[in-house]
């Protein structure tokens, strides 16, 4: 097997900000300027091309920020780079619009954002200007706020390229996306097949190992179904309804947060025992266990092995799945099985086996046989 040599790449850390009140008001207030601005930007490409049938477009508006901040006082407490990270998140917007027309995709015409729906905004050059960590990582200071007091659980790694202040309900955080030099493992050439699940099991692989669902939307529901009978008890626009409102939420920020420690810590045993992951390339959340399949996380989960296998010089390989729980892996013979049916003994060669594993077998096998990955044939041990 050929060694995967990773490259520089880009790693993201996330640190929660203990803002006092008024710097709270600031990073609230430069959140809603962006918003402002986000949406004055997606209406002037909108009447251009109604109206003229001329489509405005980045450079163009980007031109147009020192005017606004010249005509429109509270935007010079905002960090021009910030405000021409707003444009570029507009550009970014119609440029994925094009793409899905042309692609013959439901477009999504980009919308405007009312409020709590713009959530964050980016310094592009935290490195250089904009934001500076101070007291060995204890505050970190932020343009147009100041020193804000910062948590930070694990040392950054490598050169600072951009920060993002992000809220997440009640809270803040601070993205730092650095680009570090490779840190591969040594050389694997171990290769494990898996097969995704969703109850009881996540993921089983080709040795037979069993990794239990943890199902934590599923554990939640009672809790959920609670918040969210009060929060519709409770008269819109009321301060009742928005605590109500920030319940619901705060009980999905836990349920995700449970789901990518779990999808993390998984990934990174994996990466660490065998030098070749082959999953099965699926079409996720469109058959009757969507619900299952969204509870378990199985793209971001997926994303996150492959994020960590680049990193680590190891492979991930996506196969097609058809027939994998049908044929069996000892003799081929395929047969249909209603899925109820978890064991059973091959009727060509009376091999006893499970199905789950037989179908991490047969992932495992169809990457040795056929072209995976991007376009090209993986050589699987």
């Amino acid at each position: 097997m050929t060694r995967i040599e990773p490259t520089t790449h880009k790693k993201a850390f996330k640190y929660r900000l203990y803002p006092t009140p008024p710097q709270r008001r600031d990073l609230e207030r430069t959140l809603s300027l962006c918003r402002q601005l986000y949406n004055a930007a997606l209406q002037e490409r909108r009447e251009a091309y109604k109206k003229a049938g001329q489509a405005v477009g980045f450079y163009e508006q980007k031109r147009h920020l020192p005017q606004v901040r010249a005509e429109l006082p509270e935007y010079k407490g905002v960090h021009s780079q910030v405000l021409q990270n707003v444009i570029e998140r507009v550009d970014l917007a119609f440029k994925g619009f094009f793409r899905r027309v042309k692609a013959g995709q439901k477009a999504g015409y980009p919308r405007f954002k009312g409020q709590g729906r713009y959530d964050s905004f980016t310094f592009p050059q935290a490195g250089t200007t904009g934001v500076k960590l101070q007291e060995r990582g204890k505050r970190v200071l932020i343009h147009g706020v100041g020193s804000v007091k910062l948590k930070l659980h694990r040392p950054l790694e490598g050169r600072l390229k951009t920060a993002t202040l992000k809220r997440e309900g009640d809270d803040w955080y601070i993205v730092f996306v650095c680009e570090t030099e490779p840190n591969p493992l040594p050389e694997n050439r171990a290769a494990i097949g898996i097969d995704l699940g969703t109850n009881p099991h996540f993921l089983i692989t080709s040795e037979g190992e069993l990794v239990e669902a943890p199902r934590y939307f599923q554990k939640a529901q009672a809790k959920l179904a609670t918040a969210q009978r009060d929060l519709a008890r409770k008269k819109r626009g009321s301060r009742r309804r928005k605590q109500a409102r920030r319940r619901v939420a705060k009980l999905h920020r836990k349920i995700a947060n449970q789901r990518k420690d779990f999808h993390h810590k998984l990934a990174r045993r994996l990466v660490n025992r065998y030098g070749t992951v082959v999953h099965e390339d699926l079409g996720l959340a469109r058959s009757r266990t969507a619900k299952g399949v969204q509870d378990a996380g199985w793209a971001a989960f997926l994303q996150t092995l492959a994020y960590k296998a680049e990193e680590a010089g190891r492979r991930v390989v996506g196969v097609d799945p058809k027939h994998t729980s049908q044929d069996c892996p000892v003799c081929g013979h395929r047969e249909r099985r209603p899925l109820w049916v978890r064991e059973y003994t091959c009727p060509q060669c009376d091999t006893r086996q499970h199905r789950d594993v037989a179908a991490a077998t047969n992932i495992l096998a169809r990457a040795r046989t056929e072209p995976a990955g991007m376009g090209t044939a993986w050589a699987v041990p």
